[in-house]
């Protein structure tokens, strides 16, 4: 299992795998393009899938989209500094998202969540 943590911001994925790098196979991507070029070449079982909401480009629904076109083995989550949007709103109404984590990051609830997925698949 791998987990994919996805941002544009350099600090917050160095943050992210100094928490869970020990834990979990971490992954780190800068961008959604970027993380799809890495979900390619993976092979898990299960790829837990944590994306920042607001990136250059596109954003994380968008990314998330593009990936669950392609993948059928990810546990999607979205992180996000704003109110949730329609998008997120509809983004979780559509199954491509499992849950939306508010910034700062609070690791016990994306650990649990983290946790929850693999108990799915295990």
């Amino acid at each position: 299992m791998t987990v994919l943590y996805v941002d544009d911001e350099s600090i917050p994925r160095i943050i992210f795998d100094k928490i869970f790098g020990s834990k979990y196979n971490t992954l780190m991507a800068e961008s959604g393009p970027d993380a799809l070029e890495k979900l390619a070449a993976l092979e898990d079982d299960l790829t837990v899938v944590i994306t920042d909401m607001r990136m250059p480009g596109m954003d994380g629904v968008d990314f998330l989209a593009e990936a669950h076109k392609k993948y059928n083995n990810l546990a999607c989550f979205i992180l996000t500094s704003m109110d949730q949007d329609e998008k997120i709103h509809q983004a979780e109404t559509d199954n491509l998202i499992e849950k939306v984590f508010n910034k700062p990051l609070n690791a016990s609830e994306v650990e649990a969540a983290i946790e929850e997925a693999l108990s799915r698949v295990a």
